[in-house]
């Protein structure tokens, strides 16, 4: 293609990766009237971004480590992002218990000073020094609608009534849920809206500068390739960070990514309240336990270095006993392997900062930029999904010189799809569309609110029974919530559906999740042949 050709056809922005950051970033810049493409080899939200602990949370541990611009970050981030998707994040009231053995992990900067200054507490967190740490972590963000920390008489308030009798006293703070995956296609949503063109299932084979532009490769699932041209190349490959700057790239570069992996196990439902725990080891580590899917307890995470493919992560054997010890050490009742019902893994793809220990590695974001000869390669390294709003915006400020036309920042508190309504009227919108659609019961209506916002309406249309969505493949899953999610979300399989855009995999057999994907696949062939005959 010649000079000029190349040069009408490019994008200003092609991103590499379709988990958290690399949508983030395709949203920002669409929304600045800048040209997008985004390709993700699978699935948006395949890999880590969809198997987090699925908070949006200041770090509480990571003051230990002194990163504080970090967690300052995040805690200004926490109501920012929550008043922008009041449906798929809400805040909700962590309980810490105390114990007098709780100890410091022995490498934390923290540690260490306490016990060079006050060698008699062997590395124990004494409560002052939690209680600190909380009132810095109230205070570091500026906080204005999450409620602040509080003290618990853990023999009278029912926090205390699932756990063991020698915890009698706890702190109460608050850190907000985020449906993680969700999170992910919601922002790919609106940056197709804004003009994005969004490719799943399409992997980057090979980019290399031309000039002052970038030649991008792509080769979909049926084998077809695509050249795309791009002023500037995002690469927000996630775990595979380094490896599309070694393989695809091919460029040497001194930084990498150290793969962390993180399992979580889900078990039958725990306790009866709505709070969610926040338990320290007394080899220094912390999990959460957390109400999860109204049925169910959702706990990790695992620390673990990963030395396989980032795919192939998996919750192990010792992984799984390691949680259900861990939670059993504060539970009354011990959890075992027989109530776990689901575990998840996910690889964090790390800064490789030198640390000691996975638990010690930073959690901070580094945005690498390579600008000379040529076009501009902008490589993300690192990143948790409270501070993605922020990555992106940083990510666009190193590119801003080389593309000059960029608007201003404009995500803060913009609503994504189905997210405009106020951070409390949840329970007001529910009522609204049980009394739109009485045929819903609550927790059909809740799921759908939760799920989709005021998008639930567009989702529902004009049915007025059931019968009008079409066929019912279970737990509340209708044929209409699949036509939905294919035409506006991108999904192409049952796991997609189950695992992805919902959590509806804890309630549907293998039979009902079969019944899915072949209606799926009917309605892909069926939507080829339109567009064949088209």
């Amino acid at each position: 293609m010649p000079t000029d050709q190349r040069r009408d056809a490019a994008v200003d922005i092609f991103v590499i990766g379709g988990g958290i950051n690399g949508c983030g970033i395709a949203r920002d810049a669409a929304g600045r009237g800048l040209s997008v493409t985004l390709a993700e080899m699978n699935d948006l939200a395949s890999a880590t971004s969809s198997a987090s602990t699925k908070l949006f949370h200041g770090g509480l541990r990571y003051l230990e480590y002194f990163e504080v611009r970090l967690v300052r970050e995040a805690l200004i981030e926490r109501e920012t992002l929550l008043a922008a998707m009041p449906h798929i994040s809400w805040p909700m009231r962590f309980v810490l218990p105390f114990h007098r053995d709780m100890r410091f992990e022995s490498e934390t900067p923290t540690s260490k000073l306490l016990s060079a200054i006050m060698p008699w507490m062997k590395g124990r967190r004494p409560a002052w020094l939690i209680r600190l740490g909380l009132f810095i972590y109230d205070n570091l963000g500026g906080r204005k609608v999450l409620p602040a920390t509080r003290t618990l008489d853990l023999t009278s308030d029912p926090a205390g009534a699932p756990l063991q009798d020698r915890f009698a006293k706890a702190f109460e703070y608050s850190d907000c849920w985020v449906e993680d995956s969700r999170l992910v296609v919601l922002n790919a949503r609106d940056a197709e809206d804004k003009g994005a063109r969004i490719m799943t299932r399409s992997r980057v084979i090979s980019a290399e500068r031309d000039g002052e532009l970038w030649a991008v490769t792509t080769r979909n699932e049926q084998g077809a390739t695509e050249v795309h041209y791009a002023r500037a190349l995002v690469n927000a490959g996630g775990p595979w960070v380094e490896d599309v700057v070694r393989n695809t790239v091919r460029l040497n570069t001194s930084e990498g990514v150290r793969l962390v992996r993180g399992s979580h196990i889900v078990t039958k439902r725990l306790y009866d309240h709505d709070k969610c725990y926040f338990f320290q080891g007394e080899d220094g580590r912390i999990i959460f336990a957390i109400p999860y899917e109204t049925d169910f307890t959702l706990i990790g995470t695992t620390d673990q270095e990963h030395d396989g493919a980032p795919h192939d992560a998996v919750c192990t054997p010792e992984e799984q006993d390691y949680l259900t010890a861990f939670a059993s050490r504060y539970f009354k009742r011990p959890v075992t392997r027989d109530d776990i019902v689901w575990t998840y893994s996910g690889v964090r793809p790390l800064y490789d900062d030198g640390a000691k220990s996975a638990t010690a590695a930073t959690r901070d974001y580094v945005l690498s930029l390579d600008d000379a000869p040529g076009a501009p390669l902008l490589n993300v390294f690192g990143g948790k999904i409270t501070t993605y709003r922020r990555l992106a915006e940083g990510a666009l400020a190193k590119l801003k010189p080389h593309l000059s036309q960029m608007g201003e920042p404009w995500t803060a508190r913009a609503p994504l799809p189905g997210g405009d309504f106020p951070v409390d009227g949840f329970d007001d919108l529910v009522a609204q569309v049980s009394g739109d659609y009485p045929f819903l019961d609550d927790s059909w209506a809740r799921r759908l609110v939760r799920a989709y916002g005021t998008d639930a309406r567009k989702l529902l249309g004009d049915a007025r029974r059931n019968e009008d969505l079409g066929s019912d493949f279970g737990a509340t899953l209708t044929e209409a919530e699949i036509c939905w999610l294919i035409d506006r979300e991108y999904a192409r399989t049952a796991d997609d559906v189950v695992w992805r855009r919902s959590k509806l995999g804890l309630r549907l057999d293998a039979q009902q999740q079969a019944a899915i994907d072949a209606f799926m696949r009917a309605q892909h062939v069926m939507g080829n042949n339109n567009a064949a005959a088209e």
